[in-house]
């Protein structure tokens, strides 16, 4: 039996930084991954939908470029090449990461990874379950545990071809006519925005009062309105979808006294951790009831030699947030001073408009009880937005009252994901919101709105009319 320093059991964004993060600190390492390197990230998540976000994005420019003085004529999309340009980005970052791996020093292996004991690690080269395959069997000084989440079915859906997931909706290969979408969460928006811009007719079921309700009510507002006037997109909320039946003509399903038809009907309702196989018990792992294994800021479970991290985690599910934790853990495994993964995590939303927010939302900040100040501005009122025909959309800083200190922001609209960047090293440095408001920021750009917002906060926007006084 070969035994090593670390052994990490998944690759996908938490997994195989954590496996080159050891191995750059001297640990010999091995990952087993049970399906694809990069894991649901990498093959079913984030790179495929932003492959296809880019290219119906793309597609939306062209359709409005007469705005511009460009005239383009016959426009149209074949949505089986982007498929292909999607599959050649992902087999491209997993080709960089299979090499990134060997020259670290990483041993890869492929198959279900199952706990023997707490050092000890049964792989069934062809599926858990396959009495076929004797196991290999690795022994391990210390785990980091990153197999992450899969997506809910509920049981009320049938199974049938024309209802999918998220993993479903990718490998598609030809769009729908239109699509019912159950969920109005991160993931159904984004696919729904994306399918809408590329012509489908798109109906989103939200079981409660809105869509994206994590986000604060102004930032809601602004995607939903865009969402329904631009793209055509009908929101349905408050209600559940029921009676949902499937067969070769399409898809039904009653909301309310309505009945609702489609051609396609995509889950986006919520994700679980994927423990099956793992046997976490052999190793006296606690397992929540949900299924999540619990781990603390250190990225360390109720087993000393044991580690968990990423969305098995149950806490923030985001890929940015498992490569934190992952990092952090495999620093924890290797030396002798733990220390905590960073918590000040931006969150990206690839609707359109885009969103990102970052640290305390105003919601959160007065539900702690603290005296929160705020301001916000408008893209319609920045150059660089009038000048490239953005501007849609607004920034907003939370900020301490007393204190003056940045709590939290949120953007929405052209190129958020990218400025949420600024407000989390704002916020990570406990900048104040004068400070930004006297940083510097080149003109003309988008970035500007931050330090416009900051002056808005007192008062004092240059680039905006003064509020009325009561």
């Amino acid at each position: 039996m070969e035994t090593f320093d670390v052994v990490v059991i998944g690759a996908g964004p938490g997994g195989y930084p954590a496996a080159i993060r050891a191995a750059q600190l001297g640990a010999s390492v091995a990952i087993v991954e049970k399906e694809q390197v990069g894991g649901t990230c990498l093959n079913w998540g984030c790179i495929p939908t932003k492959a296809l976000i880019a290219a119906a994005d793309t597609f939306v420019r062209i359709k409005h470029a007469e705005a511009l003085g460009i005239t383009v004529q016959g426009a149209s999309v074949d949505y089986a090449v982007m498929i292909g340009h999607k599959n050649k980005v992902v087999t491209q970052l997993k080709s960089g990461i299979k090499q990134l791996l060997a020259a670290n020093g990483v041993k890869q292996f492929t198959g279900v990874a199952s706990f023997k004991d707490r050092n000890t690690i049964a792989i069934a080269v062809n599926g858990a379950g396959d009495s076929a395959t004797a196991p290999q069997t690795l022994g391990a000084r210390k785990v980091i545990i990153a197999t992450g989440s899969t997506s809910v079915v509920p049981g009320f859906l049938p199974k049938h071809e024309r209802v999918v997931e998220s993993r479903g909706f990718l490998d598609l290969t030809h769009l729908p006519g239109s699509m019912l979408v159950l969920g109005g969460g991160f993931i159904g928006c984004e696919l729904a925005c994306m399918a809408a811009m590329l012509g489908v007719k798109v109906t989103i079921v939200e079981l409660l009062e809105d869509i994206l309700l994590l986000l604060d009510p102004d930032v809601r507002r602004e995607v939903r309105a865009h969402m329904e006037k631009n793209l055509g997109i009908r929101v349905l909320t408050g209600k559940p979808l029921e009676k949902v039946a499937a067969d070769a003509e399409g898809v039904t399903g009653n909301f309310g006294d309505e009945v609702l038809k489609a051609d396609l009907l995509l889950s986006a309702i919520g994700r679980k951790p994927v423990t099956e196989g793992l046997q976490p018990e052999n190793a006296g792992v606690k397992v929540t009831e949900r299924g999540f294994i619990e781990a603390d800021d250190c990225c360390r479970t109720n087993v000393a030699t044991i580690f968990a991290i990423g969305d098995v985690t149950g806490k923030i599910q985001l890929a940015h947030y498992a490569t934190a934790q992952g990092i952090a853990a495999a620093e924890n495994a290797v030396s002798q001073k733990p220390h905590k993964h960073d918590t000040i995590v931006p969150n990206v939303i690839f609707t359109a408009p885009e969103v990102g927010t970052v640290g305390l939302s105003e919601d959160d900040a007065k539900k702690q009880g603290r005296a929160v100040k705020t301001g916000k501005f408008r893209f319609a009122a920045l150059g660089k937005a009038l000048a490239v025909g953005e501007t849609t959309g607004f920034v907003k800083w939370i900020a301490d009252a007393t204190t003056d200190q940045l709590l939290g922001a949120a953007a929405v609209g052209p190129h958020a994901t990218e400025l949420i960047s600024e407000a989390t090293t704002a916020i990570r440095a406990e900048l104040t919101v004068r400070e930004l408001g006297h940083t510097i920021h080149a003109h003309p750009t988008f970035s500007e709105a931050w330090m416009e917002t900051a002056h808005a906060v007192h008062g004092e926007a240059i680039h905006a009319p003064p509020k009325r006084k009561k």
